[in-house]
């Protein structure tokens, strides 16, 4: 009598799955390089295919790759604002900065390349693709704050920070990941109330965003963690007023 060895059932992936494991190897490489450092054939290799599959997916090469890849990552970094409207709005942005930075923290090469531009893959089109995150996630701070009709300041307020956001990931990558991520998140969260408190001071409607988050912050929250800090520092500037 012969033994019957099960073998495994093999299953031809469909396109779209074929495609989402090209662009998944794809990322994996660009997390940890950067773009032009990486070949098809490595992608290839680290999706276990041959080269002219990926070509057979991808026929603009290198290029297309690289921009599918891309808009991937994008989709993923906006969403990282999106947060119900409940709660201390400090509370939702330290959420949404946890997941923000900890795609930082997993594609450091990769988002390097990503905001630092000058890559020989850069062209308009992955510009776009990245002005693209920026201003989503704009809009999601903008959702936060509930102002149904921002006008240019409290605009140039949020997209200012959003700048700042993405400085702080690319020297923190540059400076050996520190502080730690919990500290330079809290840090970030410290610097929007900072800066929101200072377009107060000449924008109305951000004077009643800074109002309206107030009202909900608690005394041990990061709102009032920041003035015990800071008060003793600045309380000499009483004399000024």
């Amino acid at each position: 009598m012969t033994s019957e060895v099960p073998t495994r059932a093999y299953r031809r992936l469909s396109v779209e799955e074929r495609r989402s494991q090209l662009l998944e190897a794809a990322l994996s490489l660009f997390a940890h390089r950067a773009p032009e450092e990486i070949s098809l054939d490595d992608v290839a290799e680290a999706a276990g295919v041959s080269r002219p599959l990926v070509y057979r997916y991808f026929p603009g090469g290198k290029q297309q790759l690289y921009e599918a890849a891309l808009r991937t990552a994008a989709e993923e970094l906006e969403h990282c604002f999106a947060e119900p409207p409940e709660g201390p709005l400090t509370e939702r942005l330290s959420r949404a900065l946890d997941r923000y930075l900890a795609f930082v923290d997993q594609h450091d090469a990769g988002f390097s390349a990503l905001l630092q531009g000058g890559s020989v893959v850069e062209t308009s089109r992955t510009t776009a693709i990245v002005d693209g995150v920026r201003r989503a996630a704009a809009e999601h701070i903008l959702d936060h704050l509930a102002v149904d009709e921002p006008g240019p300041r409290l605009r140039m307020t949020v997209r200012m920070w959003i700048t700042a956001v993405e400085a702080a990931s690319l020297i923190w990558l540059d400076e050996d990941k520190e502080p730690p991520l919990d500290e330079l998140r809290d840090w970030l969260v410290e610097q929007f109330v900072a800066t929101l408190a200072a377009s107060a001071g000449r924008d109305p409607q951000a004077a009643g965003v800074v109002k309206a988050a107030l009202a909900v912050e608690t005394a041990d929250g990061a709102v009032g963690a920041m003035a015990r800090r800071v008060l003793p520092v600045i309380g000499d500037a009483a004399r000024l007023l």
